[in-house]
């Protein structure tokens, strides 16, 4: 009698799995899915991979997490991301290019032999990252971009100049004319990027979510190449009279006070930058000599901490002692390392569940800190039995650290330098349920909440020997579910969830009239409590003043930010009109606009020839901004 209870809770288990799957692909197909900016749910790719990925989420419900675990979930005291992966492959990451093209490799079972020139460089590096990035979800980032393409625009740039000189030029001749080829040959390279990472989708239906860093090299042709990808991205794509930027890759300017500071040796390589974020938002800034972990890095070890996507980062990883340095001459390893996943605490949830259980807050929130825990020492486990044919280009052609695997070996190796971070959301609604104030008016709550949850998460680091890391979660979707989980548990508390949506990680509230001055140092308390994953970024209500840009780039630089430049860009597709900030075009009075905006530590189009790609809590949320 209890084998047949049990048997038909399966057949009833497996029944609901594939009606949530059907309801997925009814919903995809009629109303389409804005879960994800980035993807198109109008394109049939995209919806047979949104289709596969609500099964695979259910999959991994069922047979992964435990009952507690499924119903904390499901509840929405935490939130697992990216569900749908987390059986299959590994999460952000800094992908070494540089190492699998050093001296050939196989791709696709097809040899290539390292490039000769620059423009085969381009095609072949973005080959490379559009097949690496479409294995796995999240950011996928090619650190100092401006040094790895330097030795191919040398080899290119010599080819030019022998070319000229065989036909009997004089040598300044010929190298004033092989240059312009270089440079030509850079702008091509570049723009072709641009095409190709903003049209061609991975296999699970979104273009890949690709990061670019540059802005140290001090050599002429990497200064060459920053210079060039700041003109281009600024620049826009498009039929003439109607260009604008595209959101991808993105763009981050590596900031050292001592090279881009003024009379820096490469100044100019910042004042393109300052343009280009001018016109198109991007780069965002990394502060390398401000205060903080990223500039201790770069002071100490000379080495640059990139960040993964739009704000995740990594922990510190030694070449011989481990998460730990052997002694004064061990140096951390950055590229070619990667995260294994997020899970989000949700912590106005918490906290009302404490009150409403008279239990002490922080016994409860242990409870969800070690449901984390175990979830992410279950996901270690689970991911090192994957064998390194999964990936080949990370795992056997040395894309990740360590990465020369056979294909048949398990990739548990590389695991060791993982890391694996828990998630946060909504600390400003924490606060305001906590004793009715904002972060901006108090904070003391939230700042001690996080104090607590880092002296929590080293313990677990040093019992598990694993790299957790503690995240500001950018929260796309996820912002509008927060609200209607914890209105279905606790109701609307004002300040808490009478908005649609729930503020980004350590924020001062969108809605907030605050200057980017006092924003900037109203967060700064937050910045060194949320190491694995930040930025901070502030509103630039001044319409192209490239002295204000200057000036609060700087100001965060000397901080140690990583910060956004956040404008709100506006295109009429018919009359090709811009400015900030529009929902009509003032030439034509056409609605057939497309728009950019900040989605969270990235770009993304808010409208699409006036179709909007992302949520409605998002955009509630980008209606109200003052500060953001």
């Amino acid at each position: 009698m209890e084998l047949d209870k049990d048997f038909q809770k399966e057949q009833n288990e497996l029944s609901r799995m594939m009606d949530d799957a059907y309801k997925k692909s009814q919903s995809v197909m009629y109303i389409g899915d804005r879960e994800n900016s980035n993807t198109d749910s109008a394109l049939v790719s995209t919806r047979r991979s949104l289709v596969y990925q609500q099964l695979n989420k259910n999959l991994y419900q069922k047979y992964f997490l435990t009952e507690e675990e499924r119903i904390a979930h499901d509840e929405g005291y935490i939130y697992i991301h990216d569900m749908s992966a987390r059986r299959d492959t590994m999460n952000c990451c800094l992908f070494d290019v540089a190492e699998v093209l050093r001296g050939g490799f196989e791709m696709g079972n097809i040899w290539y032999n390292e490039p000769k020139t620059l423009d085969v460089a381009f095609d072949v590096i973005g080959d490379i990252i559009l097949s690496a990035a479409g294995q796995q979800y999240g950011g996928f980032t090619v650190p100092n971009v401006e040094l790895l393409l330097e030795p191919y625009a040398e080899k290119s740039f010599a080819r030019h100049r022998d070319k000229y000189m065989s036909l009997g030029i004089s040598q300044q001749q010929a190298v004033e004319a092989a240059q312009k080829d270089l440079e030509k040959e850079m702008e091509q390279g570049f723009q072709g990027w641009e095409y190709k990472f903003n049209t061609v989708a991975s296999s699970h239906g979104e273009y890949p979510f690709i990061t670019l860093t540059a802005g140290t090299g001090t050599g002429r042709f990497a200064r060459l190449a920053s210079k060039t990808m700041f003109y281009v991205r600024g620049s826009g794509q498009g039929r003439k009279g109607h260009k604008k930027p595209v959101p991808f890759p993105k763009l981050v300017f590596l900031y050292d006070e001592k090279l881009h500071g003024a009379g820096g040796e490469l100044e100019d390589v910042f004042e393109a930058a300052v343009s280009c974020s001018a016109k198109a938002m991007y780069p965002d800034w990394l502060s390398l000599t401000g205060e903080g972990y990223v500039p201790e890095m770069y002071q100490k070890y000379g080495k640059i901490v990139s960040p993964m996507g739009c704000r995740a980062f990594l922990s510190p990883w030694y070449e011989r002692g481990g998460m730990y340095p052997a002694d004064d001459q061990d140096t951390p390893v950055f590229m070619g390392r990667f995260n294994i996943g997020v899970v989000s605490l949700h912590l106005p949830m918490i906290l009302a569940k404490a009150r409403e259980e008279k239990r002490d807050f922080y016994e409860v929130l242990d409870g969800y800190l070690e449901m984390i825990r175990q979830i992410h020492l279950r996901t270690y486990e689970y991911l090192g039995e994957m064998r390194a044919s999964n990936n080949p280009l990370a795992y056997c052609e040395g894309g990740f650290y360590g990465g020369h695997l056979k294909r048949h070996e398990k990739i548990a190796p590389l695991l060791k330098a993982a890391t694996a971070s828990f998630g946060i959301t909504a600390l400003e609604e924490l606060q305001h349920l906590y004793n009715g104030c904002s972060l901006r008016q108090d904070g003391k709550f939230a700042l001690e909440v996080m104090e607590y949850i880092n002296k929590k998460v080293a313990v677990f680091k040093e019992e598990d020997g694993k790299l957790y890391a503690i995240y500001g979660t950018p929260a796309e979707n996820l912002c509008g579910l927060q609200i209607k989980q914890f209105r279905q548990k606790y109701g609307v508390i004002q300040g808490v969830s009478d908005r649609e949506y729930v503020s980004n990680s350590f924020h001062c509230h969108v809605t907030e009239k605050i200057s980017p001055v006092e924003k900037q140092d109203a967060e700064k308390r937050f910045w060194d409590l949320f190491n694995g994953g930040k930025i901070q970024y502030v509103r630039y209500p001044i319409s192209y003043n490239l002295e204000a840009i200057r000036t609060l780039v700087r100001r965060a630089m000397k901080m140690g930010y990583y910060e956004g430049v956040n404008l709100s860009l506006a295109y009429c597709e018919d009359c090709g009109y811009e400015q900030l900030q529009m929902d009509v075009c003032p030439a034509c009075g056409s609605y057939n606009l497309t728009k950019i905006d900040r989605m969270n530590g990235y770009l993304s189009y808010s409208r699409v020839h006036g179709e909007t790609r992302l949520n409605d809590a998002k955009m509630a949320e980008i209606a109200e901004r003052k500060s953001m």
